[in-house]
Parts: structure tokens; C-alpha cells; sequence
């Protein structure tokens, strides 16, 4: 395949461990394809809930830092070296769950300025000049108020970019088709004794699930060497995370699909030309039209 010039991707996301198991096929693909990849994780995760039982020591300051450790593990295996915590190690806290006290902590994401942060975002963009932005939906795909505060922050450094002089083409959100999501839940639940895993997750449990027409775009790696690349992510953040593929649970134990093709919604920007739907996110810009490509 013939690499466009100067293709770049922008990833936005709250916690280490999000990228991997939304969009890891997505950056495994591009990195190798020659993209500028750049990841920018929003929070160090530090109010996670911690998996492994040698690990059950870990909080807070302490989490975070291991956080990090698995974050720079996790991008070696995806084949990206531009990845970033929005304005440095530490400036935005973990905000915990929707509904609890950690939400009112002063220095969490949560409580975050958005135009502020957003302009830390914007330094990013203008440094870079992505063509294309990846995040989450206005809900954070499930309700978290990271994922929805990363929502905001990138959606508003778009706009502030614009203003600026370096628009973002395409503008993308995560996205899983609902039919897609029930044929692979009826394949888990049909193996489930098999596995290392008692109970299946329900299709609700899943972020970012809508009706198939909402989707416009798919990223395919089943078989692929960027779907082992995402798997081998996944397990990189294993504080997180256990996987046995096909298969993978986080802290609740409820056992749901790795998938590997990874679905999206353009929101902003023109969808590439032909039918059905785009499987490229940079479908329709060209290297001399394109007003996103860096000088």
C-alpha cells in the first residue's frame, strides 16, 4: 500500500488502558503503515480498580506512576512513540466514578476548566497537525466523567484549532454496531464453559454501542498482525485488564469480546467517496487539498 504523506492521527482518551481496547487495531495499523500516531491520555488513572492480587497494593500517586509504565509497555507492542498526558504526568487526577466524592476533588479531570484544558490540547494540535481526531462521544461511551470531560476537551481544542489556523479534517467517535456486538456475545456465551471466565457481560456493558446505521466507518485486523498488536496491548495494562483471546474482563469479571475490528462515527469533517462504509479514516483527503498537514 501506498502511504499518503504526511498522514497524522490524534487520539484522545481519560485513562491508559482506553486506547488499547478502543483503538488499538486503529494504531497499530496506521503506526505501521508510516502515520504519525500521537495518543494523548488525559488522567494517570489513579482511582482505578486494581486486578492482579500482587498488585492490590498499589493507590493513588503509586497506581499512577505503574499507570504510566504499562502505557509506555502498551504503545512498544502498538508500535507508537508519540503518546502524551495532557499537560504533563500529573496535572489532571483520575475523577473515579460517576456519582462519587472523588468527583469533587479539585485537581481532577472532572473539575477541570474545559477551555483551559483544551488549550493545552490545542499546543498538541498545532504542534502536530493531525488531519484526523479520534475520541469519545458526548456520554464518554458510558458514562464516566473522564471519558465525558475528554469528550468535551477534545471536541472544544477542535474548534479552538480551527480558530487558530490548524483545523482537524475529520473529527471520529468511538463507536461499536449493536448487531456486530450480539453475534459476538452469542459466540462468548456459547463458549463460555470453556473459558477462564464464569459470567458474560451484557451488550449495555459495552461503551460506545449504537444502531449499525450510526456507523461510518470500520477499521477490519481480524487475523492480522494488528489484532495480535492490540491483544498484546491489552495485556500490557494488566492492572486493568485480563485477557484470553478472543475473550477479555476487566475489575467486574464479566468476560466480553475483543474485538478486532474497531467501528467509528465521522462527526465532523466529509466521508470518503463510495459506498458503504469508509474503511480508512483518512478516506477522501489528499496530500494537497488536505489543510491539516503539518508545513
Amino acid at each position: 500500500m501506498t502511504d499518503l504523506p504526511g498522514r497524522r492521527l490524534l487520539l484522545v482518551h481519560a485513562h491508559p488502558d482506553d486506547e488499547s481496547i478502543n483503538n488499538g487495531v486503529t494504531m497499530a495499523r496506521y503506526a505501521a503503515e508510516g502515520a504519525h500516531v500521537t495518543l494523548v491520555t488525559c488522567t494517570l488513572g489513579e482511582r482505578g480498580e486494581v486486578i492482579p492480587p500482587e498488585l492490590a497494593h498499589l493507590s493513588g500517586a503509586a497506581l499512577g506512576g505503574h499507570r504510566r509504565g504499562e502505557l509506555a509497555d502498551a504503545m512498544r507492542a502498538l508500535g507508537v512513540d508519540d503518546f502524551r498526558l495532557l499537560g504533563g504526568p500529573g496535572r489532571f487526577a483520575d475523577s473515579g466514578m460517576m456519582g462519587l466524592s472523588d468527583n469533587d476533588d479539585p485537581g481532577c479531570l472532572w473539575q477541570a476548566d474545559v477551555d483551559a484544558a483544551a488549550a493545552l490540547l490545542v499546543d498538541v494540535i498545532r504542534e502536530v497537525r493531525p488531519q484526523v481526531l479520534v475520541t469519545y462521544d458526548p456520554n464518554g461511551g458510558y458514562g464516566h466523567p473522564d471519558h465525558i470531560q475528554a469528550h468535551r476537551i477534545a471536541m472544544r481544542a477542535v474548534e479552538l484549532a480551527a480558530g487558530a489556523g490548524c483545523p482537524v479534517a475529520k473529527v471520529y467517535w468511538n463507536r461499536v454496531p449493536r448487531s456486530h456486538l450480539e453475534d459476538a456475545f452469542a459466540r462468548l456465551r456459547d463458549e463460555l464453559p470453556g473459558l477462564p471466565f464464569d459470567k458474560a457481560a451484557e451488550i449495555e456493558d459495552v461503551p460506545g454501542v449504537v444502531d449499525d446505521a450510526l456507523v461510518t466507518t470500520e477499521i477490519h485486523g481480524d487475523g492480522t498482525v494488528y489484532a495480535a498488536a492490540k491483544a498484546a496491548a491489552m495485556r500490557a495494562h494488566a492492572t486493568q485488564i485480563t485477557v484470553a483471546e478472543p475473550y477479555f474482563v476487566l475489575s467486574n469479571d464479566l468476560a466480553q469480546p475483543l474485538l478486532t475490528t474497531e467501528y467509528y462515527e465521522l462527526v465532523r469533517g466529509e466521508r470518503g467517496a463510495g459506498d458503504g462504509r469508509e474503511s480508512d479514516l483518512f478516506a477522501g483527503i489528499t496530500a494537497t487539498s488536505e489543510s491539516g498537514v503539518a508545513p
